[in-house]
């Protein structure tokens, strides 16, 4: 197993990063807030990257969560998609990723109250159906000036999204986009509610980053299942992040910490970086969880970081 450092580097906030996957569990900071809170601890030994793995690997195995977690719907990919062909200028490029958006008529209401996401597998769960205004306004994000594109109108359809039980048909709203033959699409459902974990999140005052972190999120799983890349953080006093994996037949449990800290005058500012993860053996429908948090890594777009599992 190899772990790939893709030195894409943005500067996120502490809170932005810290908090995502991993609720209000914090794990970031300073090297010097890490040295103060070592000395208040406790001379009890910190938590082990493997050992803590191992325990979260054991405590989903077979668990209610788990069970759980495999009947829900949990994308692992953007629910929202550009016209087909993509986008044609850089100005509509723009206003897309920035979501600046205008709306010139009046969106439909929906059909049904409820819509089904439906696997290869024949399985299938019922849902609640989003309005298409709401759908709307997850999109238009943004109100700055500048290149902006316009929707004139919207009808439900279908469209095909990733998930952590593989490729799922889901009902989707299609946006009539201004100067655009094919429809922007945007999933018409919201992902499941997570289970509870079946372990406790560690925090900050258990382990410091540089032995256990947090981290930000899963932007991608190859084509072939045997790499996934996620978000990892790290500090101004380090050598940047590393990611180690313990695979078992029912889960990938990741342990990122910061590599080389040192002690000095260190920003609390936060980079997140994106961190390629070979594995073993495909991911399946294996868990992806955090052994930081104990919970599973939710898909987040980059560099956004934007929880798809809320």
């Amino acid at each position: 197993m190899h772990t790939h450092i893709r030195r894409t580097i943005r500067l996120l906030t502490v809170l932005a990063m810290c908090t995502v996957g991993a609720g209000a569990a914090a794990g970031c900071g300073t090297t010097e807030a890490h040295h103060g809170d070592a000395e208040a601890r406790s001379t009890e030994p910190a938590p082990q990257p493997g050992a803590r793995a191992r325990q979260v690997a054991d405590a989903w195995a077979g668990s209610k969560a788990a069970e759980a977690w495999h009947e829900g719907y949990y994308p692992m990919e953007a629910v929202v998609q550009p016209p087909e062909n993509g986008l044609r200028s850089a100005a509509d490029r723009r206003a897309y990723e920035t979501g600046n958006f205008d709306l010139r008529g009046k969106l439909p209401s929906a059909p049904h109250k409820s819509g089904h996401v439906r696997w290869k597998s024949g399985s299938s769960l019922t849902t609640p159906l989003m309005e298409a205004e709401k759908a709307y306004k997850t999109l238009d994000r943004d109100s700055s000036p500048g290149p902006r594109l316009t929707v004139t109108g919207a009808r439900l359809g279908e469209m095909t999204v990733v998930t952590t039980r593989g490729p799922a048909t889901v009902p989707a709203w299609l946006f009539t986009v201004e100067g655009y033959a094919g429809p922007l699409k945007r999933a018409a459902v919201s992902p499941s509610k997570p289970p509870a974990p079946p372990i406790k999140p560690l925090g900050q005052e258990e382990v410091p980053t540089d032995v256990l972190a947090p981290l930000g999120g899963l932007t991608e799983v190859s084509k072939d299942s045997r790499s996934i890349t996620v978000v990892a953080t790290h500090g101004s006093c380090d050598d940047g992040p590393t990611v180690g994996v313990l695979e078992t037949s029912g889960s990938v449990v990741l342990s990122a910490s910061a590599a080389g800290s040192e002690d000095g005058n260190c920003s609390s500012e936060m980079r997140g970086e994106k961190v390629s993860v070979e594995l073993d053996r495909p991911v399946g429908e294996r868990l992806v969880l955090d052994a930081f948090t104990g919970r599973p890594v939710p898909y987040s777009e980059w560099p956004r970081t934007s929880q798809s599992w809320s």
